[in-house]
């Protein structure tokens, strides 16, 4: 909610567990609380500011009242509600062309036209190439500068340098064909060009129960 022009979709998921009129009762349950708790929010955001305009010595908060503001200005666009069945492919099927039908929709999303430069898809078909390559291993971290070195032995790829493969990994990045996180400075010089590893790690490492888990560990 703090991402300026963010678009949610709701998913409703367990359809199979109810029957048809509890599907529409609770989707429209879930949307009206939706709504409500984005009107709380904004609320909630006022009343913190006036709050901070109207204090005795408001130049202390200057800090506070503009990140305040900068959250106000964020708008939130919510779709409807998706109910599906996991346990059928053809409501997976489903969801996924409404994604689809979402993401193509220019007023939502009006980068969707943005023509990008061959060179970015021949670097992502290059790092394709090289994630599923036998010198990678099953959980496809790489040295950034080792990336780029691999990149750079191909002949199309050789004048490749630093500033623009870290702007085609943002792309990458967003498109969820690799993740890159730029932004924690212990991760900001590994790639991991296997996301589905990191998934599977996450999986086994955050889950249920797990601090019960452990604390049962003599």
């Amino acid at each position: 909610m703090r991402v300026p022009n963010s678009v949610v979709l709701p998913v409703g998921t367990h359809v199979d567990c109810c029957h048809e009129q509890e599907v529409a009762e609770k989707t429209h349950d879930i949307m009206a609380r939706i709504t409500a708790m984005l009107v709380e929010r904004k609320s909630n955001l006022a009343h913190f500011i006036d709050n901070l305009e109207g204090s005795e010595d408001p130049k202390f908060y200057v800090d506070q009242w503009e990140r305040l503001k900068e959250m106000e200005s964020c708008t939130l666009t919510i779709l409807n509600l998706v109910a599906v069945n996991c346990t059928d492919h053809r409501d997976i099927k489903k969801l996924e062309a409404t994604i689809l039908k979402h993401v193509k929709n220019e007023e939502l999303f009006p980068e969707v036209v943005r023509v990008l430069p061959p060179l970015y898809r021949q670097v992502e078909a290059a790092i394709v190439d090289i994630a599923q390559s036998e010198e990678v291993a099953e959980h496809g971290m790489m040295d950034l500068q080792y990336l780029l070195s691999k990149l750079s032995q191909r002949e199309h790829l050789a004048s490749l340098g630093t500033e623009l493969l870290q702007d085609i990994l943002r792309y990458l990045h967003r498109i969820g064909l690799v993740v890159w996180y730029e932004e924690i400075k212990h991760l900001e010089s590994t790639v991991f060009l296997q996301p589905t590893f990191l998934i599977t790690m996450f999986k086994l490492l955050v889950r249920h129960h797990l601090v019960q888990q452990l604390e049962s560990i003599s």
